[in-house]
């Protein structure tokens, strides 16, 4: 979706970026967690029922932190959904709920929406959150997930932010 009047907002600077990572860790926490339980669900599911090996151990949370493959695939999911979670709000409305309340949103430099891939690709090179400290030596306010994908994020004016004008996730 392109929404031309939001691409002339100013461009982010760090801090007000880091305030949004900080709000959002406590969703993505939470989405972490969620996901964590399901998954752990399936896991029990697929052991109670005989259909996956204990591989020697008594307690189901045991064979899933000591089996590699188990491990490995759990940890998969897991990162796939807070993942997910982000590429969503990125790529329906621009904005997870911490963007919102600082009033930030990604876009592209045209204010058109990112794509599923490319909020994922943003994922990827944001580094964990370590490419926002791109910002911070960049005069055009880029980190390097910015410039990788082609997108910024920008600061919305008040009105601009107002729930009315989202088409969020």
């Amino acid at each position: 979706m392109l929404n031309a009047e939001h691409a002339n907002f100013p461009r982010a600077g760090f801090f007000r970026r880091l305030g949004a990572m900080i709000y959002d860790l406590l969703l993505a926490v939470a989405v972490y967690m969620f996901a964590g339980a399901i998954g752990f669900g399936i896991f029990f599911g697929l052991t109670a029922s005989g259909l996956i090996s204990m591989n020697g151990f008594e307690h189901v949370s045991d064979a899933l932190n000591g089996t590699p493959i188990y491990h490995g695939i759990y940890q998969l999911w897991l990162v796939l959904c807070v993942g997910t979670f982000y590429a969503l709000f990125w790529s329906k409305g621009g904005q997870t709920l911490g963007m919102r309340a600082w009033r930030l949103k990604i876009q592209h430099p045209n204010g058109q929406n990112l794509s599923m891939i490319t909020a994922y690709a943003r994922i990827v090179w944001s580094l964990l959150g370590i490419g926002n400290l791109w910002v911070l030596i960049n005069d055009d306010k880029l980190a390097l997930q910015d410039m990788m994908t082609r997108s910024e994020v920008v600061v919305l004016s008040k009105e601009a932010n107002q729930m009315r004008n989202w088409h969020g996730a």
